[in-house]
């Protein structure tokens, strides 16, 4: 049966452990959480020498983790068998072991806990072994987060860790690290460390702890693209350009391009109030008044325009077309051209 993994999570806490799980899909954030809270918390560290088996998909055929999943616990109430990286069984895309693999799912022992991880992909929903799994197991599909999804999610993340954190800080460590939970959650992990309980997460904190320089940053330079400040855009360019390891430029673009991209919509859009930008272009109200400032320094368009000059820069980034320009230069073109 499909379920969530937060239900998951919440049924194993509960003590509530189910014959089968199929965790599979493109974040392997809740993959491996769930597994690994199967693989310290099912048995008591006692019980683990005799019946916690953890095998590898590379290593194994199905019917090696069949014989382990049809083994009887011993001196435990259950045993658990975790298959890492289950998408790399030798047999499982064909038919001989998935003729196995049904044959134990039908008729499963209720004393095994079978976790296969079945990571970055996803089954064919259209194939009978697909929907056999679904069935007769519990299934977790996990998706990457869309980058708008980002800072919600850290929101909830460190609320669940006991702190608090504001929309600008939230935002930050979701523009600087990313959608990769486990990036997110590492780097939220060793802020925590240096925080006394119930901290409020600022801006200037997640600056000090994770590694964001104050004045020397992307949030920095779209800041002064925003208001036009030629000379602070210049200066941050400069630094980038002397520290391309620490400012790589790909992402630089990205990020702009996503910024003047929203910029388009809210040209387009017939709903120009605060609750009506915010909506269209999926953030929180309170940056609405950086986008309505860019709009105002940025006519129609100047921002196609820009949205060309960044596609431009983000070819010449990978090599095509420049000659031997570095990225330093293309950097301090680009910014000229976003400005004037």
């Amino acid at each position: 049966m499909a379920q969530t993994a937060e239900n998951v999570l919440a049924d194993l806490k509960s003590g509530k452990y189910a014959p089968v799980y199929f965790l599979q899909g493109d974040e392997p954030y809740y993959i491996d959480l769930i597994s690994n809270y199967i693989e310290k918390n099912a048995l008591t560290e006692a019980e683990k020498g005799f019946n916690q088996m953890i095998m590898y998909g590379k290593d194994v055929a199905m019917n090696a983790v069949m014989t382990n999943a049809r083994r009887f616990p011993m001196m435990a109430a259950r045993q658990v068998v975790i298959v890492k990286e289950a998408q790399d069984i030798q047999d499982f895309g064909k038919e001989a072991g998935q003729k196995i693999l049904e044959a134990y799912l039908n008729n499963p022992l209720v004393s095994t806990v079978l976790v296969f991880c079945y990571k970055y992909k996803k089954l064919d929903k259209r194939k009978a072994i697909s929907k056999l799994i679904e069935k007769q197991t519990v299934t977790v599909t996990t998706k990457k987060l869309y980058d708008n999804q980002v800072p919600d999610w850290v929101m909830r993340f460190v609320k669940g860790k006991g702190y608090s954190i504001n929309t600008k800080a939230a935002y930050m460590i979701a523009d600087s690290v990313g959608n990769n939970l486990e990036r997110i959650t590492n780097e939220i992990d060793k802020l925590l460390i240096n925080l006394p309980e119930k901290t409020e997460i600022t801006g200037e904190l997640v600056e000090k702890h994770i590694g964001i320089s104050k004045e020397y940053n992307v949030f920095e330079l779209q800041k002064a693209l925003t208001m036009k400040d030629v000379l602070k855009a210049n200066k941050i360019a400069v630094h980038f350009g002397a520290n391309p390891k620490n400012n790589p430029l790909i992402p630089v673009i990205a990020m702009l391009f996503s910024f003047f991209s929203k910029l388009l919509l809210a040209h387009h859009s017939p709903n120009k109030s605060d609750a009506g930008l915010a909506s269209v272009l999926k953030v929180n109200p309170f940056f609405v008044k950086d986008y309505k400032l860019g709009m105002r320094n940025y006519p129609m368009g100047k921002v196609i325009a820009n949205i060309h000059y960044l596609k431009t820069a983000d070819l010449q980034s990978k090599g095509v077309g420049i000659g031997t320009v570095n990225e330093e230069q293309i950097l301090k073109e680009l910014v000229f051209k976003l400005l004037h």
